[in-house]
């Protein structure tokens, strides 16, 4: 029974987003009492990613490393270079085209691997993906922005390495390192971690929202319009690579989700604690928009189901 809710709890995260932004929006003062947490559940969520990966999917990566390099590379040059673009275009505000481009920089997101496997998608090369770019992420998120964003305002390359560090990288370990020591004890709880994940994501989208509840009549059109080019952007981009490289279509729907559904939660964090609360504007609208319009692509795609016969190759085709 308790495993029916969490799965109906999971599957209709797009709905408890909406639902509570709303909430946040009519009662700021409870999301914003919460604030200092958000570090802590965000490592409590990625604590809960490294218990239900294994070492298994590591070995996988080693197996086909040219089809990851390939979308690891995609992830952390589309999305990064088009929000500098995106913010350019649009002549965003500095702190708000900083958010964009910390959204942009950010690693793919945990809820990417649940959205490939309902819409028929290659799931192990999207764990793959997400596994490369979070252990990358401690590098390349805060090296990117600085180098993009520091046009913008002053961005401090090594404070931002350090907390990514401490709230992605150890608590992934630690979650892997738990698991293997006591594996069947986390084997019964591994359930649960999904849905943290999906109450982080709504979370950080009431914080941000009851943080920035004066600013939203005058910017959200402007955050709106950038955030819906990237993220449509990074969908067709994704895709796009996946058809220059020949991989077959489960393949090119996993790139398609995996660059176009950015780990804005990490983005958000990283923005109200080094840039300011109109910072995260952009990054919270990101986890709205992304999950929304993955889940019409899966809608779609479940109607254009792809052949039984069609295989699943490890590396592109020549």
């Amino acid at each position: 029974m308790l495993n029916r809710i969490l799965t109906i709890y999971t599957r209709l995260f797009a709905l408890w987003v909406a639902i509570f932004s709303v909430i946040a929006y009519l009662q700021p003062q409870p999301f914003v009492a919460l604030k200092p947490g958000m570090p802590w559940f965000f490592a409590l969520t990625m604590f809960g990613i490294g218990a239900v990966l294994s070492f298994d999917d590591f070995r996988a990566i080693a197996r086909r490393p040219l089809i990851v390099v390939i979308g690891s590379a995609a992830q952390y040059s589309i999305m990064p270079l088009g929000a500098f673009v995106v913010a350019k275009l649009l002549r965003l505000p500095p702190d708000l085209a900083v958010g964009l481009i910390l959204t942009g920089a950010a690693p793919g997101a945990m809820a990417s691997n649940v959205v490939s496997y309902i819409g028929g998608a290659d799931t192990a090369y999207s764990v793959s993906l997400t596994t490369v770019s979070t252990l990358l992420c401690p590098l390349l998120t805060p090296g990117l922005t600085w180098l993009l964003a520091q046009s913008y305002l002053d961005v401090a390359f090594w404070p931002m390495f350090l907390d990514v560090t401490q709230t992605v990288l150890a608590p992934l370990a630690a979650g892997l390192l738990v698991k293997r020591i006591w594996s069947r004890p986390m084997a019964r709880i591994a359930r649960v971690f999904p849905a943290i994940s999906v109450t982080f994501i709504v979370f950080i989208c009431c914080l941000v929202i009851a943080l920035n509840r004066a600013h939203l009549s005058l910017l959200t059109g402007m955050v709106l319009l950038a955030v819906v080019v990237l993220n449509v952007y990074g969908l067709a981009g994704g895709y796009t690579v996946g058809r220059l490289f020949r991989l077959d279509r489960r393949q090119r729907r996993t790139l398609c989700i995996e660059i176009g559904m950015q780990n804005a939660g990490l983005g958000t964090v990283l923005a109200l604690k080094h840039f300011g609360d109109r910072a995260a504007m952009p990054a919270a609208i990101f986890v709205i928009l992304c999950i929304l319009t993955a889940s019409l692509l899966v809608a779609v795609w479940r109607r254009l189901p792809l052949p039984a016969a069609e295989s699943q190759p490890l590396e592109p085709s020549p």
